[in-house]
């Protein structure tokens, strides 16, 4: 494995990495760190920092650091090469390569997904969070016998695939005897990949250290008013001061600027051109041939006619370190070589490199060097990268498939085909999400004639350009023109255009540009569509739902059951935008809530399987918002707990409180509530354009203010949802309008949302929908037909897992029945209201239903508080799952850790609690809607 270290102690002249490196100067603070690191990784803890500055500023030395202090570790290493960093994977896979005799370990989908990504096996594309869950278990099972230190060099030279798979171990390393230490270039290539790790920037050493550096140099004869020159015009930089120290002719300072920031590149590569041209040739051969294969190098300069004696005075002259193969003493001098060569010198190497590659075990290699040694078009080399292209996306290397595929278009004649492959490219810097970069081939792409696909495809893909860019309102409409221009062409692009439309239109719903939501839905299904082409799972998704905008529940009601069943059953295909954003809205409106925790739970699955953790955000959301419902506040608490993880593991800050909204109004924690409404409807609604996030923060405070027994609050409130009717979450706001009319008094709103809720509940014809109905029914209705309405009420709610509607429905059968004087039969009723909501933690319903209970002259017991036994987040998930049964595997698949992670947060866990056993732990915190500690999906 190729390494390059650099000395901030020794000049030009050193020939040969000092082994082990001498002392460094000054960088306290910095050896601090690393020292640090690793002693929680001998101890078994974990770690990642990331040591950041300009070129030559002493990265590469701390890494020999880092390297010597842990020698007692195992350690593994690899170095960023900038003529590798189209290789999706090929860092990644020279770090793994030691540890690959391990593979057969991992749990299945994780040594496929790392299997495929290698080119080791036939697979599915590897997702890359999943390849990163695979990289963390191989490394913590590698260090299972031995603490472990990676060591990542000149990042900002690794291919796109590996850096952002070691940025997500960094971010998942927690109890498994693993340390990561990565140095990259400030503003490199990539750079955003590390954001959320510990980083450490480096500057400039310090004049003292500066002048301590210089005095052992030929510069150390210079005076001290030079030595300030140099420190000054160098701002510390220890390879600029090195270098120009070994310069100076007989310890003269020069009058020409010093070599400083980016002249240091054309300092290192005027000693390149003093050098013979074989030698240079030869340098020019070994900064672009592969780091770990030096008989393709050597192969290359036969076939040039250079000798391996040409290297000789490169070693001489300090250009690259003494050994058996080319090693450049520092990478800057690889990147002068490189960049400084001739053009004409250069793809005359590639041409020689190309020929000395050998095409079935290096293809895409081969390609990449064909494709830099032609000028012009050329078809052939272009079906070359198509085909390197196709085997890297199905590595799931989507960043090297887009270099591939731009290059390709590059050199292909025939216009069209140029056109197609420069929206392909654009698709997998969608996919990775680089906005700018798709937006600069798309326009590449459309530059040409097309075909009515490939201009559809490209309006597709700037429409998801614009969804990256948090701009969802201007998506709809984009899409809905680019399908009605290519129905006639291509039906299939078409529908799958018009589902993402809809998933748009659902979010955006009042702010879309350009349409309504109903036009939108209209216009789908008025499209000329072919009854003979099999309906998809979103065809099918999409017909309920435009059904259910344009038509009204009634006509939707059937393709809604429809939808649910299909979710339930069908293979889960994916278009541009997940199936998850329109997985669950259809058995919610249904008040379906069985059909609902199927599909959560299949979608949940899927997505874990697949590692698509945006997707798994969505439906792990929706799962929290079901156990909200079912008055397992705990449970939903570990959801959003989970929610937070995911965030985190994708590189993201965790959403705070405005994904949690409707639970901290039913815990009654406004101060927490109001800033999460706050954020979701100035941030979320008016700035991003998803009006339904908005939505649901106004269905939360009309819950609060139903609560606290506010009404009127509560049906200004209540009244924003009801006029806009969402799909879901606006027949689960009916009972909440009824409920606050009639008590403000406004009899005809009441009867209006009464007349919709029973014609809907009717149709529905569920426990839930039934339940709901029947006691809504009972508010407006005369005393004789309300009792019955009520016990009505409670039976059908009684069949569901839907807790907070039976409590709720209790506290109102009790208010209704003590203000017709039957304390009693009241008691009876608001007794139980009180136990299930201080149960679950409904602070604000819980104290409505005492001051009733009081009122009949019953005294009920105080609100005792859910204790979560002092466990934080991690621990509270952690035994959550082990109480449920899972397996410390299945735990660390589940949240994307380790088994190590696991059992440290596990012993945590019993320790704080006590206890020694897992069955211990599954009866302490077994929840039985009791507030305890049950995870999400354990039921």
């Amino acid at each position: 494995m190729s390494t390059m270290r650099f000395s901030a102690q020794h000049g030009s002249g050193q020939q040969q990495r000092p082994s082990p490196p001498p002392p460094l100067l000054g960088r306290a603070d910095e050896r601090r760190a690393l020292d640090e690191l690793i002693g929680s990784v001998r101890e078994g803890l974990s770690g990642a920092l990331v040591l950041v500055g300009e070129a030559g500023i002493g990265k590469s030395r701390l890494l020999a650091h880092a390297a010597e202090a842990s020698r007692d570790l195992r350690t593994a290493e690899v170095t960023g090469v900038e003529a590798e960093a189209q290789l999706g994977f090929a860092a990644l896979h020279r770090l793994l390569r030691p540890f690959l005799d391990r593979l057969e370990q991992l749990p299945g989908p994780q040594r496929d997904v790392l299997g495929s990504a290698f080119g080791l096996r036939a697979g599915p594309p590897a997702d890359r969070f999943l390849t990163g869950l695979a990289t963390l278990t191989l490394l913590s099972e590698a260090a299972r016998s031995r603490p472990l230190i990676c060591l990542v060099d000149d990042a900002h030279w690794l291919d796109r695939e590996s850096l952002e798979v070691l940025a997500f171990v960094g971010r998942r390393l927690h109890a498994d005897g693993v340390g990561l230490v990565i140095c990259a270039r400030d503003g490199g290539t990539g750079a955003s990949s590390l954001d959320g790790l510990p980083t450490l920037r480096l500057t400039g050493l310090s004049e003292p250290d500066a002048f301590r550096l210089l005095a052992t140099t030929p510069a150390g004869r210079l005076g001290r008013h030079d030595f300030a020159r140099i420190v000054a015009e160098t701002a510390g930089n220890p390879l600029a001061l090195i270098e120009l120290a070994t310069e100076l002719p007989g310890g003269a300072l020069p009058l020409t600027p010093l070599p400083v920031g980016p002249q240091l590149e054309s300092h290192f590569l005027r000693q390149v051109r003093a050098l013979p041209e074989d030698t240079r040739t030869l340098l020019l051969v070994a900064s672009v041939a592969p780091a770990d294969d030096p008989a393709v190098l050597w192969r290359a300069a036969a076939a040039l006619g250079l000798s391996p004696q040409a290297m000789d005075p490169a070693v001489a002259g300090g250009v690259l370190l003494r050994g058996r193969h080319p090693e450049f003493r520092h990478p800057l001098i690889r990147s002068a070589v490189h960049t400084g060569a001739d053009p004409v010198q250069r793809r005359r190497v590639h041409r020689a490199l190309a020929g000395s590659t050998d095409p079935d075990s290096s293809p895409d290699r081969r390609a990449w060097h064909l494709a830099e040694a032609t000028v012009g078009l050329d078809e052939e080399v272009a079906l070359e990268l198509e085909r390197a292209s196709e085997r890297a996306r199905g590595r799931g290397g989507y960043s090297a498939q887009a270099g591939f595929l731009t290059r390709a278009a590059e050199l292909t004649p025939d216009p069209s085909d140029r056109a197609r492959r420069y929206s392909v490219a654009a698709q997998a810097h969608v996919v990775i999400g680089d906005a700018a970069m798709a937006r600069t081939v798309l326009d590449q792409a459309e530059s040409g004639p097309g075909t009515p696909t490939t201009r559809a495809t490209v309006q597709r893909l700037r429409a998801a350009v614009e969804w990256l860019q948090g701009r969802a309102r201007t998506v709809p409409s984009m899409l809905m023109a680019a399908a009605a221009d290519v129905v006639a062409f291509d039906e299939r692009l078409a529908r799958d255009m018009v589902f993402e439309a809809l998933s748009a239109g659902m979010l955006a719903r009042e702010h879309i540009a350009g349409l309504t939501l109903d036009g939108l839905a209209r216009a789908a299904l008025d499209m000329p569509w072919d009854p003979a082409l099999p309906a998809t799972l979103p065809d099918v998704v999409a017909d309920a739902y435009c059904t259910r905008v344009a038509e009204g529940y009634r006509a939707a009601v059937p393709k809604l059951r429809a939808a649910v069943d299909a979710l339930r059953t069908r293979e889960l295909v994916e278009t541009g935008l997940p199936i998850a954003l329109m997985s669950y809205a259809a058995s919610e409106d249904l008040w379906d809530d069985r059909g609902h925790r199927a599909v959560l739970e299949r979608m949940a699955a899927a997505s874990r399987a697949q590692g698509a953790l945006h997707a798994l955000s969505v439906v792990v959301n929706g799962r929290a918002a079901a156990e909200v419902w079912a008055g397992r506040f705990a449970a939903a608490e570990a959801c959003y707990d989970e929610v937070d993880e995911i965030c985190r593991a994708l590189g993201h800050l965790p959403q705070g409180p405005s994904h949690r909204v409707e639970l901290l109004a039913w815990q009654g924690r406004e101060e927490e509530l109001r800033i999460g409404v706050d954020l979701s409807v100035r941030v979320w609604g008016e700035q991003l354009g998803f009006a339904v996030v908005a939505g649901h923060a106004h269905y939360a405070l009309t819950v609060l203010e139903l609560g606290a027994g506010r009404y009127q609050e509560a049906l200004d409130r209540a009244l924003l949802g009801y006029r806009s009717d969402v799909p879901g979450q606006g027949n689960r706001l009916l009972p909440n309008v009824i409920e606050a009319a009639v008590r403000v008094g406004d009899r005809a709103t009441a009867a209006a949302a009464l007349a919709r809720l029973t014609e809907r509940a009717t149709l529905s014809g569920t426990p839930w929908a039934l339940g709901v109905s029947a006691r809504s029914s009972a508010l407006a209705a005369p005393d004789e037909r309300a009792e019955t309405l009520f016990e009505e009420a409670v039976k059908h709610l009684g069949e569901t897992d839907i807790g907070t509607e039976l409590a709720r429905t209790h506290l109102l059968y009790g208010e209704w029945l003590r203000r017709r004087k039957r304390r009693t039969d009241a008691r009876a009723q608001l007794r139980t209201a009180h136990e299930m909501f201080t149960a679950m933690g409904a602070a604000g319903f819980a104290e409505r239903a005492r001051v009733e209970l009081a009122a009949t002259g019953e005294r009920a017991r105080g609100r005792t508080d859910r204790a979560d036994h002092d466990l934080t987040p991690q621990e509270r998930q952690v035994a959550g799952l082990a109480a449920a049964g899972a397996t410390n595997t299945e735990i660390a698949t589940r949240l994307f850790v380790t088994t190590s992670t696991v059992e440290y947060h596990l012993n945590k866990v019993f320790r704080k609690l006590g206890i020694t056993s897992r069955r211990q732990l599954a009866a302490l915190l077994h929840d039985g809607g009791k507030g305890g500690v049950t995870p999400s999906g354990a039921r």
